[in-house]
């Protein structure tokens, strides 16, 4: 007797195992992170509350807790140190907003065209502090090594990045190294605490790291898709930032290497500056197109999102690893 075998469709990936898996823990996170905002100056508080309460993923945090339910820690100090992660991620993006120039953070105006650049500075630098506190607070060593490394390889990635704009010769290897620098340091950080405070083993705190830096490298190389991918890019900011900055990502070099002399030459004037209006945009998105380049850059998602996924499968299988590792799918095939 035989059947044909009809293979189930397979459904879109999403954050929702991630959200339930950790959200009794981030109701925790959440209250330290609004206690730990709170100021006499009542502009920081303001400021702060406007970029935190936006509507961000909180995934950065949500790594440590999740990260916790799979080494089966059952303490409390993952919570701080999730608020802490949260406000390092919070004050860089406070940073690189007044940096850029940006316009808008997470569909709505940034903190620093509300409130000015100077402001918006100090804010981040607030919460800069707020997170070394709750660190010191942890009384952890290794956990303090581990964040504060993260927040200066987030920072020298910052200023690789920015010494690489306007630079139509970055190469894909240095690309990634900037990525892997200003996003996926602070990922694995996330990830690697909770194993440090479950008090595991060089193993399990490896695996960690592994899967929060490869999971960070595929998170921003679809941010740099989704920059000139027309049907996302309006999800929370304005498409061609990127492009109008000159801003050298993935899917810019892998057209530049692809085009021909004519080609080349617009990706030359367009980077410097010279081409910048909405219809050099346009042709900026049709060339990336024409050759695959956001394809291929889903595609290099693909590979780190699977090395993320890959990492953890030395923990037995549970939900906090299935909502880990859908989590890591859900990274590549959102569109905002």
């Amino acid at each position: 007797m035989t059947a044909d075998v009809v293979p189930l469709p397979r459904k879109q990936p999403t954050l929702d195992p991630m959200l339930a898996l950790t959200a009794s823990g981030m109701n925790s996170v959440n209250s330290v992170i609004l206690e730990r905002m709170q100021s006499e100056i009542p502009l920081i508080p303001r400021l702060a509350g406007h970029l935190i309460s936006g509507g961000g993923k909180r995934l950065r945090p949500m790594l440590t807790l999740a990260g916790a339910e799979l080494v089966g820690y059952q303490g409390t100090r993952h919570h701080k140190l999730a608020a802490a992660v949260e406000f390092i991620h919070t004050a860089t993006l406070l940073h690189d907003d007044v940096v850029d120039g940006s316009e808008l953070r997470r569909g709505k105006a940034a903190a620093n065209i509300i409130f000015g650049n100077p402001a918006t500075v100090l804010v981040g630098d607030f919460l800069f502090s707020r997170a070394f506190e709750l660190m010191t607070e942890d009384g952890s060593l290794r956990v303090l090594k581990i964040l504060s490394n993260a927040s200066a390889v987030i920072a020298e990635g910052e200023v690789s990045q920015l010494t690489a704009q306007r630079q139509i010769e970055t190469s894909e290897e240095r690309y990634l190294h900037i990525i892997g620098a200003k996003t996926a340091a602070l990922f694995a950080a996330a990830s690697q605490i909770s194993a440090v405070v479950a008090e595991c083993g060089e193993e399990h705190e490896r695996a960690l790291e592994d899967f929060g830096r490869n999971l960070g490298v595929a998170f921003q190389l679809v941010d740099d898709a989704i920059d000139y991918d027309s049907d996302a890019a309006s999800m929370g900011k304005d498409q061609g930032d990127d492009f109008r900055e000159g801003k050298m990502t993935l899917p810019v070099i892998l057209a530049h290497a692809r085009g021909n002399e004519e080609e080349r030459k617009f990706w030359k004037d367009a980077i410097l500056g010279h081409r910048s209006a909405d219809e050099d945009l346009a042709e900026a998105i049709r060339l990336i197109e024409k050759h695959n380049a956001l394809a291929d850059t889903r595609e290099r998602a693909r590979h780190f999102a699977q090395r993320a996924i890959d990492a953890i499968s030395i923990f037995p299988d549970s939900k906090a690893r299935s909502a880990m590792a859908e989590a890591a799918q859900f990274a590549v095939a959102r569109g905002y």
